[in-house]
């Protein structure tokens, strides 16, 4: 399983890129790829910490966009629950940031 964990992880790192130079459509493709290819896997936790990753950033991305805030706020459900079962610090701290955020907007 170690080379989908690899593959994940570069594409959230392209997605990233892409979202960061403003390629939003290309970004959320990305994204997508990702959170596809991580849940043809069973759960484990590096998975679990990718998805989490890939959900958060997804969110990030979307809530940006107002006529996909549905599919945003349903990635930030995900992502959060991916980070709060994973109880990775970094995966916390970004759904934290995440979460601050969201209740701004909401």
């Amino acid at each position: 399983m170690r080379p989908q964990f690899f593959t994940a992880a570069k594409i959230l790192r392209k997605a990233r890129e892409s979202a960061l130079q403003g390629r939003t459509e290309e970004a959320v493709k990305e994204y997508q790829r990702g959170i596809n290819l991580l849940r043809t896997l069973p759960p484990e936790h590096a998975r679990d910490v990718l998805l989490s990753h890939l959900y958060l950033a997804h969110y990030q991305t979307l809530v940006l966009e107002e006529k996909t805030r549905e599919v945003a706020l349903e990635s930030l459900h995900l992502g959060v629950s991916y980070a709060r079962s994973t109880r990775d610090p970094l995966a916390r701290a970004v759904a934290e940031e995440c979460m601050s955020g969201a209740s701004v907007q909401l």
